[in-house]
Order: C-alpha cells, then structure tokens, then sequence
C-alpha cells in the first residue's frame, strides 16, 4: 500500500490555530468528564459517605479486576438537561472485566437525585442491556 504524503505543513499559522482550538476544546471535554464524573452535589456525597456508603465509582473500582480497563458509555448522557444536575442520567454504565469475564455493568448513583430515575436514565438503561444482548454479555446491576 503506498504512503500517502501529507499537505499539512504543522508550522502554518492554519494549524498552528487548529490545533490550539484542539487542545481547548479537548480541556473542556476533560472538565466537563471530572463534573460527571463527581455525580451528585457534594451535600449529597457527603451525605452518602457519612453513612457508610461507598460512592458509585468506587464500588466500580472495587468490582472490576485489578488494572482492568472501563469502557464507559454514555458518560455524557442528561448533560445539561432536567436543571443540568443529572450527572450520567443518574447511573454509570459500561463495559469492565470482573473475574476474568467481560461484562456490562450498571451502576445506580444515589448521590444524583436520591437515585431517581428520568427517561434518559431508562433509555440508558436499556441501550446498556441492548449491547449486552448482541454480544452476549452478563450484566451486572
């Protein structure tokens, strides 16, 4: 197969400013990721942890193999809906490994809302358990 040869030049003044764009909006993506990733309010943390309860994400940790990669799916779904505080519709879901097996996990978060469920928490919900079904995966709630 040939090489194709680029017409880019990475010191033209064009991408020069492309590729800062990139990086903004890369940062954004990341900051907004950490927000979702936080869950529900701090109070609402708070609250959770004084009663003995580990956060969402970290029974996550604890449930996946050891160094096992997570393929979170739909990290961004609800984001600035329903007031704009519905962290991931209110639940984690995605694909891990868990004894040696792959599997779809589900994760309720109770810091968001108390665990209630809006229609795009279903509609997560179920896309979850769809992608279970046509490869054949365990899921885990």
């Amino acid at each position: 197969m040939p090489v194709i040869q680029s017409q880019l030049s990475p010191a033209s003044e064009t991408f020069k400013a492309n590729a800062e764009r990139m990086r903004a909006l890369v940062a954004d993506i990341a900051d907004k990721a950490a927000t979702v990733e936080r869950g529900g309010s701090e109070e609402a943390r708070e609250r959770h942890v004084s009663r003995g309860k580990l956060l969402p994400r970290e029974r996550l940790a604890q449930l996946l193999d050891t160094g096992a990669p997570f393929l979170e799916i739909g990290q961004f779904a609800a984001w600035d809906m329903y007031g704009g505080d519905i962290a991931s519709a209110g639940i984690i879901t995605g694909i891990g490994r868990v004894e040696g097996t792959e599997c779809v996990i589900v994760v309720n978060d109770a810091t968001v809302k108390g665990g209630t469920y809006y229609p795009l928490t279903v509609k997560k919900h179920l896309r979850a358990q769809e992608i279970a079904a046509q490869n054949n995966l365990p899921c885990i709630y």
